[in-house]
């Protein structure tokens, strides 16, 4: 982010720089609108490539709730690491919590989610967020999840 920014983008490049998260297993393709210490947006184009499509469900695809809820966290992930800094530095951030989860339209291959993620409060390590995923403009899933910051070993 350059000196007087107040937002940030950060390509697929960069996100694997700061979460160890990789494919299959990394649910987040960019992250927008990065603010740190407040919010962020998440895109993951949904393919039918991703591997759980195989078997959830063969004949009807559909995203499980589950990996929704993971670009969720790892978009949140990317916001703590870059409102940390430098101090992220030898950090992860683990997934602790899922509080009020609601799934309300299926996401299905060539949808495009965007995983808009807010912060609601920080304690020491302990991160709490609000994250709400649109399809189309419709919202299709939100939950508010828990974090905490830890020492990599």
């Amino acid at each position: 982010m350059a000196e007087g920014d107040d937002s940030a983008i950060l390509d697929i490049t960069r996100i694997k720089q700061l979460i160890p998260h990789r494919y299959p297993f990394l649910m987040v393709d960019r992250v927008m609108d990065v603010v740190p210490g407040e919010s962020a947006v998440g895109i993951k184009n949904v393919t039918i490539n991703e591997p759980y499509f195989a078997g959830h469900f063969p004949t009807l695809p559909v995203m499980p709730g589950v990996m929704i809820i993971e670009a969720m966290a790892q978009t949140a992930s990317c916001l703590v690491m870059v409102t940390l800094g430098s101090e992220s530095e030898g950090k992860l951030v683990f997934f602790m919590a899922v509080e009020s989860a609601r799934f309300r339209k299926p996401v299905v291959p060539g949808d495009r989610m965007v995983i808009n993620c807010r912060l609601l409060r920080r304690r020491g390590s302990a991160w709490k967020f609000t994250g709400e995923v649109l399809v189309d403009d419709v919202v299709a899933a939100e939950a508010t999840c828990l974090a905490m910051v830890v020492d990599r070993e």
